[in-house]
């Protein structure tokens, strides 16, 4: 017989403290940055974003998230045999968030482990989960992505200071007889760290280099549209479809403006597109799992439909997934 993955349940979780694009202005304004919320939609598509607040780590959020995605699958977390976390922004160098995380949900003793790809790391970690299953070493696994990126912002560029926002989303993985997962691609190319990184580190009990969010905005721009289509492609190509057939394309939500190109270069309309970026900012790893969570909760996404996961990050990384849900 064999062996697919499948999901079978999502949840996510949004901080509950929104910052509109007129709060973040006020905000920058006293710290004599100038910007504007026509500024901001027009280059980025952003209207909102969530923050967490200062008592509130990483792990925290996935922990709701990943209770929302276990309970729309039926499952309790006693019968977890996987966990991995995507995050960029871990509770502490170790141990990982994947274990913090299997310790809030009394699921001790399955392997548990975190994937580091920045904003492709939720497309990593499904990628991961769905070959484990697939192999025999796992039949239920938690996939995670959480962030808190606003404690990464350097409030003083407002080139990357309004982009990014905080959440957390996940997926219950089964496995399954029938063909969940049909096919992924993942890539990664590190000749372009230098246009998206955090290149400080901790070093003698201190922050050590620069600590804040680095961007190369229209580097990252060229770079992601072209990649995010060959990506698209090479995997409906490993599934034997075209763009075609797709219900849905959830993308990475880090620009509109990106989604859009892709979305045109694949010849599919926007209205198969999910978008949550006007509302959520980019969440990074956080930002398929909670796009795809809200446009099964909206009644968007349905049972039976083939939908696009992709996403590119820091890395430079990039990838794809193709499913039925």
């Amino acid at each position: 017989m064999t062996l697919y993955s499948r999901i079978t349940g999502t949840g996510s979780h949004l901080p509950p403290r929104r910052i509109t694009n007129a709060d973040l202005v006020a905000q920058l304004a006293a710290g004599g940055v100038e910007t504007s919320d026509q500024w901001i939609v027009e280059r980025t598509g952003i209207c909102a974003r969530h923050f967490a607040a200062d008592d509130v780590q990483c792990s925290d959020m996935a922990l709701d998230a990943a209770r929302h995605a276990l309970q729309a699958a039926g499952r309790d977390a006693s019968e977890i045999d996987l966990i991995i976390v995507a995050t960029s922004t871990p509770d502490m160098v170790f141990p990982s968030t994947a274990c913090i995380l299997q310790n809030k949900l009394g699921a001790n003793g399955c392997p548990a482990f975190d994937v580091q790809a920045v904003c492709s790391g939720f497309i990593y970690g499904l990628t991961v989960a769905d070959a484990m299953i697939r192999a025999g070493n796992a039949r239920c696994a938690l996939v995670v992505g959480s962030e808190i990126f606003s404690r990464l912002l350097d409030f003083r560029d407002r080139t990357t200071c309004v982009l990014f926002g905080d959440g957390a989303g996940a997926v219950v993985l089964e496995a399954s007889e029938q063909p969940g997962i049909l096919a992924s691609d993942l890539h990664a190319d590190g000749k372009h760290v230098g246009i998206l990184c955090v290149p400080g580190h901790v070093s003698g009990g201190v922050a050590s280099g620069d600590p804040f969010l680095k961007m190369d905005g229209q580097a990252v721009f060229k770079l992601a549209v072209g990649l995010l289509e060959k990506s698209a492609r090479a995997t409906l190509d490993k599934a034997g479809m075209e763009a075609s057939v797709l219900d849905w394309m959830v993308p990475h939500q880090a620009n509109i403006r990106i989604m859009q190109s892709t979305a045109r270069k694949l010849k599919l309309p926007m209205e198969k597109v999910v978008v949550t970026v006007d509302q959520h900012g980019n969440t990074s790893a956080a930002s398929i799992p909670l796009a795809l969570d809200h446009a099964v909760r909206s009644g968007q996404v349905k049972p039976g439909q083939t939908v696009l996961l992709e996403g590119v990050g820091g890395g430079f990384t990039w990838g794809s997934v193709l499913l039925k849900m």
